[in-house]
């Protein structure tokens, strides 16, 4: 018989893929004597299974429930819906990866008129009961029934206001009974029947609504952001309740066993006294620091302190754990590895390698390559006059500027349409999960720095300050008010989320620095990894960039951004619209010491390191104007002013436009064809590039130029434009008197380069793969509009899992890629191989080079620590045949 539903005590911490990370970890802290109040897990196979039969629990599920719970009400002494000794339970989500927020919990299901009455004895407190009655109705409401807790907020805040109280804990008993008859009438209301009374049902119908939010609209935008797949299901956790709301000797807390924002080892987190778990993380009440818990109850604090050194001893990670204390006694509700700032998870794994908790190995796992982002971003510069508004919890550090927006669809919208915003809520749900991806910052005026918001943009590198109280924000009006101070919707702010600042306006940024631990933590990656990293880079500046963050070598430097800049495009245009070969020449004389300056400054930025230049690649028309504003200017003046000399000038322009204008740019005349036809263009540039060279040598300076020959299909294409660039070389050498080391290759962008690679290495000294393009020519994509038009739908629906042009189709184009490989290498075994398009800077596609055996990968520079980072990763997982699984941090 299969096995559906596990007592705590049968399962344990590698049991994740079935208990979910949850479930794992309860019954890992349970098996190591921790106290966790005693349940069951239901698996995730449970979950597929009630999806499998058409959204109902299947018998088998339902009866090894109620055998799970028959055990949990023995080892308990109580009995769910026993109206002297009831048991109470809380119904949690818990997925194979943590997913804080997404999914739905409730709490104190069990309750109903009777079981309060006996709650009120038992503790001698009716006005714990019944709060805890309250509480349920509104959560069940909200979860199960899909009731809105702003009815329920309402009314509660109504009562509040009539009666002349500023806070949940003045109300008496009678208060929250006479709520509770308000909650009753709203259920009726919007369900036309009475709230459920019986505990079973009530607990079925919850792990129906749980199991069902694995498919609610914030989880499966989390689940895509956070790639985790949509197979997984959920576990439900089944466990019995302890309260944190029966006294000023009860409480709740959420604390890190490390900073998650800075990583610095001390204790942090925050609590709230007589408040239940979801009071800390809703935002609803601002908690207590963790640290003021030593002065109310010392023995408490002592024993979560030592508990929480287990655990991190126990995981060797730090850890995110959920506790309640009941009348002076504590229980660890969860613990999960801690989500932490890139900042905050370097120095983490830095410190616990020095502190002998970890190896090298493992600490460069345990950093998400994707979080150094956050680190090489640019920060508020102090030199510059600021208008302090307010001062909030640095809840989550780095600075943004946007305009302010106070509802999560509007920042979605304006943030698709390329605007930066500022989300600005009182708090946010995880319904907000959308307009917080597409902000540039969050700021709400309550919650502590474990609430939702500090939590998930913590996640998602974003900056974020929560519970600044000084903020009053009208949702309706679209404004907020700090002292007599409005802002408006649409208004630019700035925020510093590591100081907590809000400020009014613009300021300007600075470049971002380096840690010690960072700089260390990337020494070890180059020591571990066993593939190269380049950089794409156009200029010095950025060459200079990417040498900074540890390129070693550029892996493509494009020349055609040299040609873009404003004093160059005249003279390109010149040379476009030369009527002969004298007139073109004067034209790219012209260009040639231009173009030969840029290479001086990125040999020189480079220091030494191997430069891959590609010769012009794009079709001429991107050098001249657009045809239809061409014709709009050439019909106006044909109209008011046809005798102009400028209009014969623009009609000439624009013969010659729609001379080189082309049905398919992508696959037209361009690349090597280029080169084909005109080859006087590809020749001034393999001679810049030999009197850069030259001019170097003559300072001494060790340079690698690296010929790279873009579009080739055929191997003929190569070998003519190869010996091309040999004759220019040969000119120059011959003209300076200097011998200078090069080589030529060609970029591998269409899928017969890839088919016939064979042949092409008879004349390339190395390969480039162009995985951009030729992501492109496999697929039969154009990436402008297959962006702009399906692909987010096929992402959406599955068609496809990622989007190609950001992660490397492995089954498609990195077949090409592979057979690429082994044709080239089989020709010439030294063969240097490397992929310069964007997956360059993607980790799974770094792993996949590494697999693949490239020499290097280069990316845009400031991805180039991430490059790194992931290159030995690769290395690591592969070098220790250990699964393949991304650690996120």
């Amino acid at each position: 018989m299969e096995k559906f539903v596990y007592l705590f005590h049968e399962g344990n911490g590698n049991m994740k893929e079935t208990l979910g990370g949850k479930g794992a970890n309860l019954a890992e802290m349970t098996r190591i004597g921790l106290p966790v109040p005693y349940g069951f897990t239901i698996s995730t196979q449970a979950c597929n299974a009630y999806y499998e039969a058409g959204k109902t629990i299947p018998s088998l599920v339902e009866s090894q429930v109620l055998g799970a719970l028959n055990s949990l009400e023995e080892k308990m002494g109580k009995k769910l819906g026993d109206a002297e000794n009831p048991l109470l339970v809380s119904v949690r989500s818990g997925s194979v990866f943590s997913m804080p927020g997404m999914m739905d919990t409730v709490l104190n299901l069990g309750m109903n008129d009777e079981t309060v009455i006996g709650m009120g004895k038992l503790t001698n407190n009716p006005r714990f009961a019944y709060d805890s009655y309250r509480r349920f109705i509104q959560m069940f409401s909200n979860v199960v029934l899909d009731i809105n807790t702003f009815y329920f907020e309402q009314l509660l805040e109504e009562t509040r206001e009539h009666k002349g109280y500023s806070a949940d804990p003045e109300m008496t008993a009678e208060d929250w009974k006479e709520v509770i008859e308000g909650y009753k009438g709203i259920v009726k209301k919007h369900t036309r029947k009475e709230f459920p009374q019986d505990p079973k049902e009530q607990l079925f119908l919850a792990i129906n609504a749980v199991f069902d939010s694995w498919n609610n609209q914030r989880a499966i935008v989390y689940r895509r952001l956070n790639k985790i797949p949509d197979h997984l299901g959920t576990a439900v956790n089944i466990q019995s309740m302890v309260f944190g709301n029966m006294g000023n000797d009860s409480g709740t807390g959420v604390a890190f066993t490390r900073n998650p924002s800075t990583g610095e080892h001390v204790l942090y987190g925050e609590y709230l006294i007589n408040a239940q778990g979801e009071d800390v993380v809703a935002g609803i009440r601002t908690p207590q620091p963790i640290q003021t818990l030593k002065d109310e109850m010392p023995a408490v604090y002592k024993q979560f302190a030592d508990t929480c050194k287990r655990l991190e001893k126990h995981y060797k990670e730090m850890q995110d754990i959920e506790f309640t204390v009941e009348r002076g006694q504590l229980f660890i509700l969860q613990t999960r590895n801690g989500k932490r700032t890139a900042q905050a998870a370097i120095r983490i794994a830095v410190e616990m390698v020095e502190e002998g908790i970890i190896d090298k190995k493992t600490a460069l796992l345990r950093v998400d390559p994707d979080q150094l982002n956050q680190l090489l971003h640019r920060r508020i510069d102090d030199k510059y006059e600021r208008t302090l508004l307010a001062k909030g919890l640095p809840a989550s550090p780095g600075a943004a500027t946007g305009q302010v927006v106070f509802d999560a669809d509007e920042a979605e919208e304006l943030g698709n349409a390329g605007k930066k915003v500022i989300l600005v809520r009182p708090e946010t749900t995880p319904d907000d999960i959308h307009g917080i991806v597409a902000a540039q910052a969050i700021v709400t005026s309550r919650g502590g720095m474990t609430s939702h918001a500090a939590v998930v943009a913590r996640g998602m590198g974003k900056a974020c300050i929560c519970g600044c109280d000084a903020l009053k924000i009208d949702v309706k009006a679209k404004q907020f008010t700090v002292d007599e101070k409005v802002i408006h919707y649409g208004d630019v702010i700035t925020i510093d989320g590591s100081t907590g600042e809000i400020m009014l306006g613009e300021i300007p940024m600075i470049e971002p620095q380096l840690s010690d631990e960072f700089q260390l933590l990337l020494t070890w990656a180059d020591q571990e990894r066993k593939i190269g990293v380049r950089a794409n880079a156009d200029n010095p500046e950025d060459a200079g960039k990417a040498f900074e963050f540890g390129a070693a070598g550029i892996g493509l430097c494009r020349t055609e951004h040299m040609f873009m800049d404003l004093k160059r495009i005249p003279i390109v245009q010149k040379m476009i619209l030369a009527e002969s070969y004298k007139e073109r020449m004067e034209a790219l004389d012209e260009l040639l010491p231009m173009q030969q300056g840029d290479f001086v400054g990125i040999f020189e930025a480079m220091q030494g390191f191997p430069v891959t230049i590609r010769l012009l690649d794009p079709p001429l028309h991107e050098f001249l104007p657009d045809k239809e504003e061409l014709l709009v200017e050439v019909t106006k003046l044909q109209i008011l002013d046809p005798a102009s000399p400028e209009l014969k000038k623009k009609e000439l322009l624009l013969k010659k436009v729609r001379q080189l204008d082309e049905f398919n740019p992508m696959l037209g005349h361009r690349g090597c064809r280029l080169g084909m036809v005109y080859p006087e263009i590809y020749e001034m540039q393999a001679k810049a590039i030999f009197y850069a060279a030259a001019k170097l040598e003559d300072k001494g300076m060790e340079v690698q130029p690296e010929i790279m020959i873009p579009l080739v299909g055929h191997v003929n294409e190569l070998k003519e434009m190869r010996q091309l660039v040999i004759d220019a070389a040969v000119k120059v050498q011959e003209e300076t008197g200097k011998l200078f080391e090069y080589t030529i290759g060609t970029m591998i962008e269409i899928p017969r380069a890839a088919l016939t690679a064979d042949q092409i290495a008879e004349e390339a000294d190395f390969f480039s793969f162009g995985t951009n393009d030729l992501t492109q020519t496999t697929f039969g994509y154009s990436r402008d509009d297959a962006e702009g038009k399906f692909l987010q739908n096929y992402i959406e629906n599955k068609v496809l899992p990622e989007n190609p042009f950001a992660v490397l189709d492995q089954d498609g184009v990195g077949r090409l890629v592979e057979m690429g490989v082994k044709l080239g290498r089989g020709t010439k075994p030294a063969l240097k191989t490397g992929i310069c398009g964007e997956h360059g800077g993607e980790k799974t596609s770094i792993d996949f080079c590494y697999k693949t055996g490239l020499d290097y990968v280069s990316c845009s520079p400031y991805r180039v620590p991430l490059a790194r980072l992931a290159a030995a990763q690769a290395t690591i997982r592969h070098e220790s045949n250990k699964k393949e699984v991304y650690t996120t941090a």
